[in-house]
């Protein structure tokens, strides 16, 4: 008896001895993973090595590679920039814009990228700024994918959009088949545009354009619009303020608010005054700006006040358009564009609104345009409108 009780005071000893040795195994496990995470966050256990948008960092400027972030992130070498174009080759330079040279760029990987080029000592908030707004992404949005900052050069990459910015199809030297410019392909081109903005608009805090020109809204190769240059002025401005301000001053291919002349703010709706600039571009087929702020800024006024009844639409209307339109869906159109326009900002319409008027009319274009048998309504082209009116 007593020897069966010492058998089983026995066993239960050491399955207690098992339960606590697993225990303390566990625990261990646990505590490792948790002090794992707090320090991997950046692929680093180095404290200096994680970064945030608004706390101080230390980041190497020179000599060891920075690993990418969590976002993907990715740190170019200089030598892999100038592989990539070929040493910045003049026959890969595809335009000049407010960072500086742009320069079309065939990685190693065979991704094709934009990469901007300026002259600028190595400094913490441009890799602080590139950081943030690498983390950006919607599918209305340029990428940008990473950058470099080594010889004095600092560098942006972004994912190259194949077809070029709006302007170059609408007025400038990029040669387009009229069909990719009837007003269907229009009004969806700026709703992408319009969602892009939007987005930045929902982030927290917002995250405000600036600089929303229909310079810097590209179509890939099915002709959906992405916005490009998201952040950039802020990025100068943390950068580059003296060169940034003097930059802006001369800046003659923006329209700028009225309210954000006076009171020298930019907020939500002076983006929103931008897209209907850029929406008075997609219409007229013409740049908006010949020269000088004030000027232009009258103009554009003027115009706002002078076409509200669409009595002279021949007169505004792109004539690549003539057959390609429905009065209605046109008359909403410019009425849209007429509230973007609005001297006073309160009274302009948020980007959340401006999507869901263009994805309406959108969509009352392609029903009225593309439904035809018994039954469909009687429909004003826009050929008619331009006839009826000379």
């Amino acid at each position: 008896m007593s020897s069966s009780l010492a058998a089983v005071l026995g066993g239960a000893a050491g399955a207690v001895g098992l339960v606590v040795i697993l225990v303390i195994f566990l625990w261990y496990c646990l505590s490792r993973n948790r002090s794992f995470s707090r320090t991997s966050e950046t692929g680093s256990s180095d404290p200096s090595l994680q970064v945030g948008r608004n706390i101080g960092i230390e980041l190497p400027l020179r000599g060891a590679p920075l690993p990418s972030d969590s976002q993907g992130t990715r740190r170019f070498s200089l030598e892999e920039l100038v592989s990539a174009t070929t040493n910045f080759s003049e026959i890969n330079m595809i335009g000049v814009g407010k960072f500086g040279e742009v320069y079309k760029g065939l990685l190693h990987d065979g991704m094709i990228v934009a990469i901007k080029k300026r002259l600028g000592p190595p400094c913490q908030e441009f890799i602080e700024e590139v950081l943030y707004l690498s983390s950006v992404r919607h599918h209305h949005l340029v990428s940008l994918l990473g950058y470099c900052q080594e010889s004095e050069l600092q560098m942006l990459v972004y994912e190259y959009i194949p077809n070029g910015s709006v302007s170059s199809h609408l007025y400038g030297t990029v040669q387009v088949s009229n069909k990719k410019l009837e007003f269907k392909h229009r009004l969806s081109i700026a709703l992408g545009a319009a969602r892009g903005l939007a987005y930045l608009h929902s982030m927290n805090p917002p995250l405000l354009h600036k600089g929303f020109t229909t310079k810097n809204v590209l179509v890939d190769e099915n002709f959906i619009a992405k916005v490009a240059d998201a952040g950039l002025r802020n990025l100068l401005s943390r950068i580059d303020p003296a060169g940034t301000s003097s930059q802006l001053a001369g800046d003659g291919d923006i329209f700028v608010d009225p309210e954000e002349r006076e009171s020298g703010r930019f907020v939500k709706k002076s983006d929103v005054y931008s897209f209907g600039v850029f929406l008075f571009e997609l219409l007229s087929g013409r740049a908006a700006v010949q020269s000088g702020h004030l000027e232009s800024n009258q103009r554009m006024a003027q115009w706002v006040q002078t076409h509200q009844d669409l009595n002279d639409i021949a007169a505004i209307v792109d004539t690549r358009l003539i057959s390609s339109f429905t009065a209605e869906s046109m008359g909403e159109f410019v009425n849209l564009i007429v509230q973007c326009l609005l001297p006073s900002g309160d009274r302009r319409p948020t980007m959340n609104y401006v999507v869901a008027e263009l994805d309406r009319i959108l969509e009352k274009e392609i029903s009225l345009t593309t439904v035809m048998g018994e039954g469909t309504p009687t429909v004003i082209l826009g050929s008619q409108l331009f006839t009826s009116s000379r």
